[in-house]
This record gives structure tokens, C-alpha cells and sequence, in this order.
């Protein structure tokens, strides 16, 4: 199109409707179109500005949906007739279309794309989708609460179990710590005064010098029970990390059916004793059911005090399912310990059940078929050599697999239970009848109780049993690798995601509503 040139004119209405020519130069004409040109080009500026951070967040978004990938088959299985009997399995939910027994990969920073070899229905997630449309206020309050999270520095995700203490940086793929949950302190104050640099000693140093201290675990079957020494384990723990709480959101994990009081004294301790700036309050068995990558199954979470068979439904526990199950990986290290003293190996003191524990890690496993092992003597179980700390050789022959079989069968130690396989199938009954299909798909293993070699086999053997034949197929267990660090891996991915922001519980909600606050913002 030809500039206009100084003889021509633009015609401009006034204000009478007459039309008048301005003369405008070619020299002024020039300005005005580079002006113009300089004002979309800062438009076209904000708006790729606009798309950039758009992306970002789908990026971390992405990163969910790939954490949280599950069959949609499974959501949509048609419900079981009854409590009792249950229908022909289709012939399209074949073994070879369910979930495989491995973990799903996910990358925290959201740099890494989906599986581009999983079906279209696997990519994305029919739990915890948090991309679509949101109400304005909505929006409004995650753009609010995603700078206020952007002041501070990368999440931390703390994981406290009655054995492990779990602990790192959201951004990370594994913690940057782990150590044993005790505190130890001098058994004999008297002699041992001025011999030893301070008065409480945690974690491995605890366990270096068990010799001498006395070992306490505030935590037992995963429920916190002594609070300040919680609070010192706390403080160890951030010391470690190097890291000023002050500067760092935290995120929190609880066991199922953890005292209501209890959460809220958590909240209280973080904003009080350790003045973070946000905190959440997350179960351990919805975080291990997002690293497995999915958001619809039954976690077993069995850890060293506390075991639990816990349904989630699209990201949500029901409660009403929850089945807890009275033994856990103490259990069985205490079992073994009664193995040992009928050789004639005492293992009397707290230290000596440190032994026991890291005995039962390294040489325990779960038969398949517990009877025909224990009639042949153990025949297809090799016997296994364990040097004491004093020298002494301890050889375990069928104690590998008679000390584990107690959480299948909890009569060995004279306890009216159920074993682990029916409080699973018990759970997935007290469900919702339309989910039981879903659930018997996707029983998840979570804890450091289920890294027994042999025990997801011999569960999900165990589960085929209590189903008709032809039902069989459609029962899945599956077995992360890392499933010791399942609940914290979870708790990393979801930390760390701007679109979780708004879930935070920030120190001016604190300081307005008190503790009952995690009751409205922690499901």
C-alpha cells in the first residue's frame, strides 16, 4: 500500500460533521508507523511473556498426569453383583492389559514428556486433573498464592515413619536423607557424664553408639507419642539439610488414621517452634498411590509400626474402607528375635534389635506356599550366614521365611487377625461396590515391610484365592521398586507443583483460624 506523501492528506471529522484535511509529512508518517510498530511489538512481547508462563505450568501439570496415569479401563469395569459373589471377568481386562508390575517414571522439574508408547486413555489422569477451566476467583487466588510460594525457596518434603525419617527437597527424585527415627541418650548418667559431647544423640549416631545410650522411638505405630523428642528430630533434620525452616515451605506426611490431635499439633509445631512460611498435612498412602501412577487403587502401606490397607478413589481416601492391619515390620523383626533365642542367641537390649532388624533386611523373604516349604524342611530356601558385631556366626535356615509368615497368618503369634491378604480383600468389600473391580486391579505395595522378597507374589496368590477362578485374572499387585520411598516421592512431585499452591497452608491462615485450619485445607 503507498504512504501517503506530503500532498496528500487525512481527512478528520470535527465535532460540526465537517470533514477536514490534515497535511501530515512523510517524515511524520514514518514516526507514527514506527511507533505503532514498537507498541504491538510490546503487546506480541507480553503476550508470548503470557504463553511462556502458560507453559510452564502445563509442563508441571504434565508432570501430575503422568504421575497419577491410570488405566481408564479400570474406572469403568462394571460393579460386582453382590457382597459376596462376584461376576465373570470380561475377556477384554485380560492379564496382559493390566497395570505392569513396575513403577511409572516421573520427573519432578516437568522436563520430561509422557510416554509417547501408552495408549491416549493413559496419558492423562481422571483423578487429579487440574487443567480446564477454573472460575475466576479461583484463578485469582492461585495467581495470589503462586507468588507468595515464589518468595520462598524449593519445598521440603519430610516424611516421618515410625523406623525411617525421610527427608529432602521436592525438586529432587530421591531424599536427600534418610535415618532411623530414635534418639538415644546415656543409659548411666552418672559414669558417662562429661564422656560425651552432648545429651541426646539422633539417628545414626544414635545407632553408632548404642552401646551406651538408651534408644527411644517417639513414634510408634505411626502415631507420634513423645512430642519433644519429635521436635528434636525435627530440628536434626533440618540441620542436616542445611536449611532455615523460615525459608522453606513443608510438606508433612501421616499415617491413615492418624489422631485428629495429632495433625493439629503438627501444623502448630511447624508454625511455632519452626516458623515456616507454609505447611501441608498429606496421607502416606495417597502420595504412595501418585508414585505408583495412579490415583484410583488400594495401598498397602506397611511400614516398621503400622501397616494399613487404605482405598483411594480419584486422588481421595475413603475413610469408611480403611482397614488396619496390627502388624508391621517390628513385628516381624521381634518374631525373628524369638527364632533366634531358640538357637540359644539372646537378643535382649535395644541395640541388639538394631541387629535384628538389619538381619531380618538382609536374610528374611516370604514363601510361596508356606506348608510345603516348612514340611521339606526349607529345602528351596538356602541357609544364610550373619556375622555379629562380637564375631559370633548366626546361621538361619527356615527362620528366612517362619519369622515373615506371621503377616499372613498372625495365628503363629497368637493374635486373632486376619492376615494381610484379607484386610486388603476386606478393605476393597467395605467399598463402594461400583469401585471393587478398580481396586482388585490396583493393590499397590508401599513401605519398607513389603521390600521382603517373595511377598508381593505370595499376595497376590493369596488374593486369586479368595476370589472364583474366573476372576483371577483381574487381580494385580504391584510392586514399585523404590517402595520404601514411595510416600515421599509423591509428596516431591506434588510439593513442588505451582498448581498446588493454593492447597498451602500459609502463617496468616494460621494466625487466623489456629490449628483447626488444616482441618478445612488437608483432606
Amino acid at each position: 500500500m503507498q504512504k501517503p506523501s506530503v500532498e496528500m492528506g487525512v481527512a478528520s471529522s470535527t465535532q460540526d460533521g465537517k470533514a477536514t484535511v490534515i497535511d501530515i509529512s512523510q517524515k511524520d508518517w514514518d514516526e507514527r508507523e514506527q511507533e505503532g510498530l514498537r507498541e504491538v511489538e510490546k503487546i506480541l512481547g507480553r503476550a508470548d511473556e503470557i504463553l511462556e508462563e502458560e507453559e510452564n505450568v502445563l509442563a508441571q501439570e504434565a508432570v501430575l498426569e503422568a504421575l497419577l496415569r491410570s488405566d481408564h479401563r479400570h474406572n469403568h469395569w462394571p460393579a460386582w453383583d453382590s457382597e459376596e459373589q462376584l461376576d465373570e471377568c470380561p475377556h477384554q481386562q485380560s492379564a496382559a492389559q493390566l497395570p505392569p508390575d513396575q513403577p511409572l517414571e516421573f520427573d519432578p522439574t516437568g522436563r520430561r514428556e509422557l510416554n509417547e508408547d501408552l495408549p491416549d486413555g493413559v496419558q492423562s489422569s481422571e483423578a487429579l486433573r487440574i487443567s480446564g477451566s477454573r472460575s475466576p476467583g479461583i484463578q485469582a487466588q492461585l495467581n495470589i498464592n503462586t507468588r507468595e510460594m515464589m518468595d520462598f525457596k524449593t519445598p521440603i518434603v519430610l516424611d516421618t515413619g515410625s523406623g525411617l525419617m525421610k527427608a529432602g527437597f521436592a525438586d529432587q527424585d530421591r531424599p536427600n536423607i534418610v535415618f532411623p527415627t530414635i534418639i538415644g541418650m546415656p543409659k548411666y548418667e552418672e559414669i558417662m557424664n562429661g564422656n560425651l559431647e552432648r545429651e541426646t544423640y539422633i539417628g545414626h549416631e544414635a545407632q553408632h553408639m548404642r552401646g551406651v545410650l538408651a534408644l527411644k522411638h517417639p513414634i510408634k505405630n505411626g502415631t507420634i507419642r513423645n512430642w519433644d523428642e519429635m521436635e528434636k528430630i525435627w530440628h536434626h533434620t533440618f540441620q542436616q539439610l542445611c536449611v532455615d525452616p523460615e525459608d522453606h515451605p513443608v510438606l508433612l506426611t501421616e499415617a491413615a488414621m492418624n489422631p485428629l490431635e495429632n495433625r493439629q499439633r503438627m501444623v502448630e509445631i511447624m508454625f511455632e517452634c519452626f516458623n515456616v512460611p507454609f505447611t501441608y498435612v498429606a496421607m502416606q498412602a495417597v502420595l504412595a498411590l501418585y508414585a505408583a501412577g495412579r490415583s484410583t487403587g488400594v495401598v498397602f502401606d506397611s511400614g516398621d509400626g503400622v501397616s494399613h490397607s487404605v482405598p483411594v478413589f480419584e486422588g481421595y481416601c475413603l475413610p469408611h474402607a480403611v482397614q488396619r492391619f496390627p502388624l508391621a515390620g517390628a513385628d516381624v523383626t521381634m518374631q525373628l528375635k524369638k527364632l533366634l533365642q531358640e538357637q540359644g542367641v539372646s537378643m535382649r537390649t535395644t541395640a541388639e534389635m538394631e541387629i535384628v532388624r538389619e538381619m531380618k533386611e538382609k536374610c528374611c523373604c516370604v514363601a510361596l506356599n508356606y506348608e510345603a516349604e516348612l514340611a521339606q524342611g526349607g529345602a528351596s530356601c538356602r541357609e544364610m550366614h550373619y556375622t555379629m558385631p562380637d564375631g559370633q556366626i548366626v546361621t538361619l535356615s527356615t527362620e528366612r521365611f517362619r519369622a515373615p509368615e506371621i503377616v499372613f497368618k498372625p495365628e503363629l503369634i497368637g493374635q486373632d487377625h486376619y492376615g494381610l491378604h484379607e484386610s486388603i480383600f476386606k478393605s476393597i468389600l467395605s467399598s463402594d461396590i461400583d469401585l471393587r473391580r478398580s481396586f482388585l486391579g490396583n493393590i499397590v505395595l508401599s513401605g519398607g515391610n513389603t521390600l521382603l522378597p517373595g511377598l508381593p507374589e505370595r499376595l497376590q496368590a493369596e488374593i486369586k484365592g479368595l476370589v472364583p477362578a474366573d476372576m483371577g485374572e483381574c487381580v494385580h499387585v504391584t510392586s514399585p521398586k523404590d517402595r520404601d520411598f514411595s510416600v515421599w516421592s509423591g509428596g516431591a512431585v506434588l510439593a513442588n507443583l505451582p498448581t498446588f499452591s493454593s492447597a498451602w497452608i500459609g502463617q496468616d491462615e494460621y494466625e487466623e483460624y489456629g490449628p483447626q485450619i488444616v482441618f478445612r485445607k488437608c483432606f
